[in-house]
């Protein structure tokens, strides 16, 4: 079925209370008719697998047929990863017990896997610790994702049993980030979501981004209310203020008061030659996620994704002035496309 058997799927499953929404955002920002916005999203997802939060974030509404032709959307992402990617191999990235096995030298903390550990096992490993992040195994974007302290606890005996009530699979060693990502937000650990892809044998770092927490919780993700920035992949600092998915901009970080643009990122080439070699370890997946973290003494991964995601890439309009999408520096590696 391919390309139609997508957009079948798409239309099959969509949110038709989020197209509608979009269409009156879309109606406000530029003074289209309604109808006719609805008529070229719908078009955009024939002609160039956007579906309507591309249509949105990427302001199709401003753009012509050429440099619509240029972005990644979200079935031109699910494309390069069916064409890359070995979906045999999905579960080692999916499953947080078995990634952490096959990259442990990567990960330079301490971990437990609690699904299969006993109390007792338990107990010993808390010992040397206050708190811990907690971790359901088959979860993404951020969900389930916490940090635990033992102290909130009467007994180590109540946390066991919360955790089993929760259903986690990992507790780990919380990640002391270097002093500089702390800065940025020192109530997440600010990761670097490190896009790979290999072509004739080579691991190629092909794009990087920053993710910021911006809420309570322990984590950056986009998705769980973090925000992003591109970082330039020669430097290593941050090309761009940050933005996040409701198109909100931010020049300083709204809870540190950082200034995003031109921060540079600690350990950027060991983090990218981790990345580098991390790909290769497993070829079947050619198109990557990593989750970089920056400790004091080093990068670390925090996870990976098999199923990297688009709306990270620098396709925004603050992040892409010329209106050319990030489609053509994949096709330097990538060929059909």
């Amino acid at each position: 079925m391919g390309k139609l058997g997508y957009i079948i799927r798409c239309i099959a499953h969509m949110d038709y209370s989020a197209l509608f929404d979009t269409v009156k955002q879309v109606h406000k920002l530029s003074g289209k008719p309604r109808a006719a916005i609805l008529a070229d999203i719908v078009s955009c997802g024939f002609k160039y697998g956007a579906g309507y939060k591309d249509y949105l974030l990427c302001e199709f509404y401003n753009l012509n047929s050429e440099q619509r032709a240029t972005f990644v959307t979200r079935g031109i992402n699910n494309s390069l990863v069916k064409l890359l990617n070995n979906s045999s191999y999905y579960h080692i990235l999916d499953n947080k017990t078995e990634f952490y096995t096959m990259f442990g030298e990567y990960l330079h903390r301490k971990w437990l896997n609690f699904a299969k550990c006993s109390k007792s096992e338990f107990i010993d490993f808390m010992q040397e610790f206050d708190e811990i992040i907690c971790k359901p195994d088959d979860l993404c974007c951020g969900e389930g994702v916490d940090k635990l302290k033992k102290a909130d606890f009467n007994t180590l005996d109540d946390m066991y049993d919360e955790l089993k009530k929760r259903q986690i699979s990992i507790v780990e060693e919380v990640v002391k980030q270097h002093p500089d990502m702390s800065r940025i937000n020192p109530e997440s650990v600010n990761t670097i979501r490190v896009y790979t892809i290999l072509s004739e044998g080579r691991a190629n770092t092909v794009y990087a981004c920053i993710r910021m927490g911006n809420s309570d919780r322990p984590v950056d993700n986009i998705n769980a209310g973090g925000m992003y920035s591109p970082i330039d992949m020669e430097t290593g600092k941050i090309a761009f203020p940050a933005c996040d998915k409701q198109r909100n901009v931010y020049e300083k970080h709204p809870r540190s008061g950082c200034v995003i643009k031109g921060y540079q990122i600690p350990y950027w080439e060991e983090s990218m030659q981790m990345c580098r070699e991390a790909a290769l370890k497993l070829p079947q997946l050619g198109y990557i996620g990593w989750d970089v973290a920056i400790a004091e003494d080093g990068p670390l991964f925090i996870e990976a994704n098999n199923m990297p995601g688009h709306d990270a890439f620098p396709q925004m309009p603050l992040q892409a002035p010329d209106k050319i999408g990030f489609l053509p520096t994949l096709r330097q590696y990538v060929k059909g496309i």
